[in-house]
């Protein structure tokens, strides 16, 4: 039997010392009305290595679009594998289902580097937000000049640049073209629409090598969510974007936990946590937990804050790298209701946390603003915190200048008192993407137009 290739995918999603994610969509097949079973399979093997590992076998599951996670475990600490990775039909269950291992020729095929247990270990990553890909009445508009962004990642890969992880910030899929043309409403509008994005060439190439975590933004559910949601909204159009965003962006991530080589159950939140060498990063879930109320303001949910504080206070001596889509500084002239500047009081629980336990190493990533940069903000007892904002990978429309960013001056803390805005890079209003590498004593931030001509060179030391 013949593997098929991967109709989407693969994607290599977490990556331990021990063990790893990669993500697949097989496809549907129906003999005389009836639907037939899909399987992935997968086998592996280290670089260099002649010989693979058995194979396993994994469901495609229906009820997400045919897609499945393949779990490799039992791994080595920074050693580089690769894979092949396809699928095929079966009338079976999965306890029952084979296939004679004749030809993997057409299968898929990728490589992963598993994460280091070195807490000293320095990491290079990529970061950035924001694909739009136009879909129009007449259809999907295949435009490809956001893909060139990732080929640009592929030639630094090429040219000897580990890059261990990629981290997308939101907006990987723009669900509601401007609320002009098409939003998407039902689960196979949304399923079309990652599809679409997620095969273009030059991603899918990044995706099959570099472990990527994602968090969503609004655009992955409509503009602005949820400040004009209304109650069917709530019961319509978030439930099957979120089962979207789960089948396509959660489901490789940490957020679903792991039993006996198997996904168990379903994620009841959306932010995770994750450790690769000198990095600690929690990725947050900065739009679906809002509560827009009169008064009280509530970015993310009192769980998820305090999860956040003790993950910030667990004393790992790590860089404590916080994922949030929207950017927790520095503000904007405007939208600054949609972002941490909106929400203060949770804004100023966190830093008179970070403030009060001394915690160094610090650092926010975010996304969403269509411009990218970094500045330091200073506490009132001259501890440090770091902000990289990167954003978008391709955006056809025009970017905010500088001017648009509070970039200098102070910051009003609440009772903590007042931080002081400092160090800026220059801000960047073209397409673009940063590569941050990270170590225990600095931070150097690159920032690359969208064709690979870096336009920004900062370091930040802790």
């Amino acid at each position: 039997m013949n593997l098929r290739p991967l109709t989407v995918g693969p994607i290599v999603g977490e990556t331990t010392p021990i063990r790893t994610r990669i993500w697949g969509r097989g496809d549907t097949h129906v003999v005389e009305d009836q639907p037939r079973r899909c399987f992935g399979a997968i086998r592996y093997r280290e670089n260099g290595r002649q010989n693979w590992k058995s194979h396993r076998i994994f469901k495609m599951n229906p009820n997400f679009d045919q897609t499945g996670i393949a779990i490799l475990d039992g791994l080595k600490p920074e050693t580089r594998y690769e894979y092949q990775m396809g699928y095929f039909f079966s009338d079976a269950e999965l306890e029952d289902a084979d296939f004679v291992e004749s030809d993997w020729s057409s299968a898929s095929t990728g490589t992963f580097l598993t994460a280091s247990n070195d807490p000293k270990k320095s990491r290079t990553v990529v970061i950035g937000s924001c694909r739009y890909l136009l879909k129009t009445f007449l259809g999907s508009f295949f435009d490809n000049r956001g893909d060139k962004t990732f080929r640009s990642i592929l030639q630094q890969i090429k040219a000897g640049t580990d890059i261990h992880q990629l981290i997308m910030m939101g907006d990987q899929i723009y669900a509601d073209d401007l609320n002009v043309f098409n939003p998407d409403k039902t689960i196979f509008d949304f399923y079309k629409r990652y599809r679409d994005v997620f095969r273009q060439e030059h991603i899918r190439r990044l995706m099959r090598q570099v472990p990527t975590y994602m968090t969503l933004d609004d655009h992955e559910i409509e503009d602005n969510w949820p400040q004009k949601a209304s109650e069917k909204d709530w019961k319509t159009l978030f439930p099957v974007a979120i089962h979207a965003y789960q089948t396509y962006q959660l489901s490789h991530s940490p957020a679903i936990p792991i039993k006996r080589g198997k996904l168990e159950g379903t994620p009841k939140k959306l932010w995770y946590t994750h450790t690769d060498g000198c990095l600690d990063l929690f990725i947050t879930d900065s739009r679906t937990e809002r509560y827009l109320g009169n008064g009280k303001r509530e970015m993310i949910s009192v769980e998820q804050m305090n999860a956040l504080k003790q993950w910030l206070d667990d004393n790992s001596g790590r860089v404590k790298v916080v994922v949030t889509s929207v950017p927790f500084i520095p503000d904007s002239a405007s939208e600054s209701g949609d972002k941490w500047s909106g929400f203060s009081q949770q804004r100023n629980e966190i830093l008179a946390h970070i403030e009060k336990n001394q915690i160094q190493r610090v650092v926010f990533f975010s996304g969403d603003v269509h411009a990218s940069m970094s500045v330091e903000l200073i506490s009132p007892s001259n501890l440090k915190i770091i902000s990289v904002i990167s954003s978008p990978f391709f955006w056809p429309y025009p970017h905010p200048s500088a001017r648009h960013f509070k970039l200098t001056g102070k910051i009003d803390g609440g009772k903590t008192g007042e931080f002081r805005l400092t160090n800026a890079s220059r801000v960047i209003n073209d397409d673009n993407f940063t590569r941050a590498k990270i170590d225990l004593k600095k931070i150097i931030i690159d920032i690359y137009e969208r064709k690979g001509r870096r336009k920004v060179r900062k370091e930040h030391r802790f």
